[in-house]
């Protein structure tokens, strides 16, 4: 294993009571010159007050020693060794709870060698742990996962992130991908600076430019003064340029230019401002289609996607839907400064099986719905409303829709779909499948209409 070869020796402990840990890993361990030792589960403490050990791995349960109370007896003794701990089987409170109190990972008899090599290896090279890395107690809160896929991709995201390279993160709507961002970030050397997101759909086409590079005071009509944009925000820092997909062509071309320049033309302006800025972009679209469609320009693509990451939809990661929801109902019951109920087995159960079509920030909703509309000791599946919202509203008033064009389906569709999220663009943009230009577009030519059927009442 690559990073084993930079490891330092070390004198490792293995506390159980048959040889399965020892089995698994005793020999990696020995072939990377680190010392192995058995500990005895008697006189653990003393064992170890004598003779200190580098990392601890221990098997999850001891006899007569709960996880919880191991950890609890080594912060009363004073030991402030790193432990990993290994179960037959461990339920999402465990791991949860085991990490919490201290462990710096948790696994499975079940998990491949390659997975356990990892996570010793990751706690003797110093950094983070897997489990740490997934909950975040070092790198970031809102990164929880076990699925191999997610565990591959953030693996490489901290490979890549010390360089400078463009990255270009590809998922769902709701997969996290400004999340990734924000761990790339958190693992390199800029991030001691600034980390500056910019919505690239949010903004109208002609605030977008002085938006991202900026502009001199008298540019233009309103410029009462000088303003950097996000490159200049961004300096020695990351830029994410959120749903690239929805950048325009001529604003594309300026991109490009300081990508390849590395430096910022402010409108106005009569010289460039060099910049030094790791660039990030994510989308929802398949950039290649929109290539192929010359919507997007395919320089720019390449540019772009130096390091390619694409994140698996929550429907590809059902393992990590416990551990998410445990997540959430911690995040929810800390901002409400009150514990919450948990959901019940049904609940999980029935959250692990649905395709969530809007993934993490979907489950997200829904688990604060239930916990706000629940009145009950435990949140049972009839909180979660996921058949009810499922359903289509329309067909109910079929009736009502014939003789209706295409075009006013549209507009009610999209009408009623910001009443629903209480006209919050940006979601409602999320729900219809739709960028929010086009919902912008949209809901400006509605109103055109609307103007013209006032004035000729009126007339």
């Amino acid at each position: 294993m690559a990073r084993g070869d930079k490891m330092e020796k070390a004198s490792i402990g293995v506390v159980e009571s048959n040889s399965r840990i020892y089995d698994r890993v005793g020999q990696f361990l020995l072939k990377q010159g680190h010392h192995v030792r058995r500990l005895p589960i008697a006189d653990l403490m003393g064992q170890l007050a004598l003779q200190p050990c580098d990392l601890i791995l221990a098997a999850d349960p001891l006899p007569g020693l709960s996880a919880a109370e191991l950890l609890d007896h080594m912060e009363k003794s004073g030991l402030t060794l790193p432990v990993i701990l290994v179960a037959q089987e461990g339920s999402v409170h465990q791991v949860v709870s085991a990490i919490r109190k201290g462990a710096r990972d948790y696994l499975l008899f079940s998990d491949d060698d390659e997975l356990l090599q990892k996570s010793i290896a990751a706690v003797l090279d110093g950094g983070p742990s897997l489990k740490h890395a997934r909950y975040g107690r070092s790198v970031h809160p809102q990164i929880v996962t076990r699925t191999p896929a997610m565990q591959a991709l953030l693996d490489v995201a901290r490979q890549i992130a010390p360089s400078s390279a463009t990255v270009l993160i590809q998922g769902e709507s709701g997969t996290g991908k400004e999340l990734i961002a924000k761990y790339i970030h958190l693992h390199s050397e800029r991030r001691h600076h600034r980390f500056v997101a910019m919505n690239c759909a949010a903004l109208p086409e002609n605030l977008a430019e002085s938006e991202l590079f900026g502009h001199e005071k008298g540019a233009f009509t309103g410029a009462l003064q000088r303003k950097c944009g996000k490159f200049e925000q961004a300096h020695n820092g990351t830029l994410l340029l959120d749903e690239i997909g929805e950048m325009s062509l001529p604003l594309q071309a300026k991109l490009l230019r300081v990508l390849q320049e590395r430096e910022v033309d402010r409108i106005g302006g009569q010289k460039p401002v060099p910049v030094n800025v790791r660039v990030i972009a994510t989308t929802n679209r398949d950039l290649g289609q929109l290539v192929c469609e010359e919507r997007f320009r395919k320089d720019l693509y390449y540019r772009l996607r130096i390091i390619p990451l694409m994140l698996p939809p929550l429907r590809e990661r059902q393992q990590d839907i416990p551990l998410l929801v445990d997540h959430f109902v911690r995040k929810f019951g800390d901002c409400e400064k009150q514990s919450l109920p948990q959901f019940t087995a049904a609940a999980l159960a029935k959250m692990v099986q649905w395709p969530w079509p809007g993934n993490v920030r979907e489950l997200e909703n829904t688990i604060e719905r239930a916990l706000l509309i629940c009145n009950q000791p435990s949140v049972g599946p009839e909180y979660l409303l996921l058949d009810e919202l499922s359903k289509n509203p329309i067909p109910a008033h079929k009736a009502q829709l014939v003789g209706m064009t295409v075009k006013e389906l549209e507009e009610r569709l999209i009408l009623h779909t910001l009443k629903h999220v209480n006209q919050n663009r940006t979601h409602a943009a999320e729900m219809l499948g739709i960028s929010i230009r086009t919902l912008r577009n949209k809901l400006r030519e509605y109103r055109q209409e609307e103007d013209v059927r006032i004035s000729m009442d009126g007339m």
